[in-house]
């Protein structure tokens, strides 16, 4: 079983603007977890559109529960593969993200489309979805359920930090771009914290690490 999550948000912004912050959003003041980005590839088609994939590294802070159940060896990094495909003639970019490492633990599949708007001037349409599993045996769910509540927080964050990139770029004060609060989302991955530290004092016949 795989959570699903998907949600879309009008950034009140033009697309060229809203392009040139994506590639200048790390760092900012949102997503400190975010410690190294690298381009690995970078190719230009024969129709105009811009191939590239970046390798992120993030810290992967495990919360306590997790240290009753997982080796006190493992990483606390992640790391990140980004694919983009930029097409200047259809003004989209098109992103696919997913870790390369406690895949078993936690295996998280995102996807962003960042569309110009052709109802609605100087605004840039943004439709995420994201896929979330676990191959822990005997907490395949509760693990999901964490997982999908840390991701709507971090897609929070994320976007705070592109509006951030974005005031820097225009020269203005940020301003907020979405509804949901960061406050509300971290709510909601600690009740999901809670229920998985419940689970995890059910003595299980078998654990997979990563």
């Amino acid at each position: 079983m795989v959570k699903y999550f998907a949600n879309n948000t009008d950034i009140r912004s033009t697309w060229d603007h809203v392009v040139s912050a994506f590639w200048q959003r790390y760092p900012n003041p949102f997503s400190t977890h975010v410690l190294t980005e690298d381009v690995v590839y970078r190719e230009v088609t024969a129709d105009h559109r811009l191939l590239s994939r970046r390798l992120l590294m993030k810290t992967n802070r495990l919360p306590r529960w997790a240290e009753r159940i997982f080796p006190p060896g493992m990483s606390r990094f992640v790391y990140i593969v980004e694919d983009s495909i930029l097409d200047p003639v259809n003004r989209t970019l098109t992103t696919y993200t997913w870790n390369l490492n406690h895949t078993t633990l936690m295996s998280v599949e995102e996807r962003c489309v960042f569309q110009d708007s052709v109802e609605q001037p100087a605004t840039t349409q943004l439709k995420r979805e994201a896929w979330i599993s676990s191959s822990v045996y005997g907490f395949s769910r509760p693990i999901q359920e964490f997982g999908l509540a840390r991701f709507k927080s971090n897609q929070v964050k994320a976007m705070k930090g592109l509006e951030y990139a974005l005031s820097s770029l225009q020269g203005e004060t940020p301003q907020r771009l979405l509804r949901d609060t960061v406050k509300d989302a971290s709510e909601k991955a600690r009740e999901a914290a809670k229920s998985l530290a419940s689970a995890a004092t059910v003595p299980q016949k078998s654990q997979q690490y990563v």
